[in-house]
């Protein structure tokens, strides 16, 4: 264990699900031969060690065990088979509220959170000026946790977590709550803990921040580890099981071929696809409307490798395709898409009109929008629209807003929206004035 800071062996939790309060009474008393429980296994046989100094990111979709395995490791929960062996004192930043008095105020649940860690109260003293530094909630920290916002909870918390000095930090999701200043903060201090050596367990669903400060990355899918490796070679591993092009039984397979474009696989299930939009993460709630004298039937955002799927990686070349069934004789039809973030705003946008673009209409028209994508990291949201010219009377056709979202894997993020790909180069001169008149 002496380069290894956490080794996990085999380690499985079940659960047992009744389908009401009654079923799990009688089956413990046994008052019935029937068993009135079913198997679900939260991780199965997971096997994986983090070394020393390492930034180990663990990422999988819902209910793919990745809090579990945290709370495992930090002694919350016991696996049900299994063993977890920890060289190194633990610091964790679970799910907002874990450690917590709600009734005690700020102040004294720092004194609470070192005291279970194993800190005295000389100690956490010595500490305290750090952490109220780094938390910077001001006077809230006499008041009850209860009346905190989940910023100024979340700011707390990882103030304790990371300035009582650990050997070993684990964070799952908590970043999410704070503002991009405190995440900046936090990011900043995750650099000098592995400057220090110190070794960082992360989970989260923010990929952008997983290629960026990951050594190396975990893939968990329904209890199972499908891979371990780059992290850039389990992104794109991940961004197929989002949207089950994954081949399970040739997993192996794929983590050797992850990496290279195009993917034989990917691009036969795109091209033999029957609906592209199937592929993809759609939204429920999108906006529909038009008379639909043309309907978009179809649509997909396709990445460098050919794969159809809602992440694309900051910098390089991406595709959106739409198709389009003309149900009425339109002569000037305009084809357009748009990205906006989260808040409605509009980032960016174009269509067949404004890039003048040539083409004939037929009955069925497919459009691609190629582009590279300059975006800064984060979540967007995709709109597509046919519309056009009646006479002098403009006219919708079909309009899909917010259809589905498109999430940008970025390792490097500039300041705005998006990135200028400025080149940068530094002289250096001799003497102290080199103006000239």
């Amino acid at each position: 264990m002496s380069e290894t800071a956490i080794r996990v062996q085999n380690v499985t939790k079940l659960y047992k699900l009744y389908d009401k309060p009654s079923d799990r009474f009688r089956e413990s008393l046994g008052l019935t031969k029937k068993v009135l429980h079913r198997e679900h296994y939260a991780l199965h046989d997971l096997n994986f060690d983090i070394k020393k100094g390492e930034c180990v990111g663990i990422i999988g979709t819902n209910g793919s065990g990745k809090s579990t395995i945290l709370k495992i490791i930090t002694g919350v929960l016991n696996p049900t088979s299994g063993n977890v062996e920890i060289d190194g004192r633990i610091s964790a930043l679970l799910e907002l509220g874990a450690g917590f008095n709600m009734e005690y105020t700020g102040l004294e649940n720092v004194y609470l959170n070192g005291t279970m860690i194993g800190f005295t109260k000389k100690e956490i003293d010595a500490k305290l000026d750090s952490i109220l530094e780094f938390a910077d909630i001001g006077e809230f920290i006499h008041q009850p946790v209860k009346t905190y916002s989940s910023g100024m909870f979340v700011r707390l918390a990882f103030a304790v977590a990371i300035n009582i000095d650990p050997e070993i930090l684990i964070v799952d999701e908590a970043l999410s709550v704070g503002d991009v200043f405190f995440q900046t903060k936090c990011y900043k201090k995750f650099e000098e803990f592995k400057e220090q050596g110190k070794t960082i367990l992360f989970v989260s669903h923010d990929l952008s921040s997983i290629s960026k400060y990951c050594d190396r990355v975990v893939l968990l899918n329904k209890g199972v580890k499908l891979a371990e490796g780059r992290p850039k070679e389990m992104v794109d591993m991940y961004k197929k099981v989002l949207v089950g092009q994954l081949d399970l039984e040739h997993v192996d397979e794929e983590t050797e071929n992850i990496a290279k474009a195009p993917s034989m696989e990917a691009a036969k299930s795109v091209k033999e696809a029957k609906c592209w939009k199937d592929l993809l993460s759609q939204n429920e709630n999108a906006i529909e409307y038009g008379d639909k004298k043309a309907e978009i039937i179809d649509y997909a955002i396709v990445d460098s490798c050919g794969n159809i799927t809602n992440t694309i990686e900051k910098g390089k070349p991406f595709t959106v395709r739409m198709k389009v069934q003309m149900h009425a004789p339109i002569e000037y039809p305009i084809f357009a898409l748009s990205i906006k973030d989260p808040k409605g705003t509009e980032i960016t946008g174009t269509n067949t009109m404004f890039e003048k673009t040539d083409f004939e209409v037929g009955p069925i028209m497919e459009i691609s929008f190629e582009q590279d994508m300059n975006l800064q990291g984060g979540e967007y949201l995709l709109s597509l629209g046919c519309t056009g010219y009646n006479g002098t009377d403009f006219t919708v056709y079909h309009r899909l807003y917010d259809v589905c979202n498109i999430t940008v894997v970025s390792d490097k993020n500039t300041v705005g929206y998006y990135d200028m790909n400025s080149k940068i180069t530094v002289q250096t001169y001799e003497g102290t004035n080199i103006c000239r008149k």
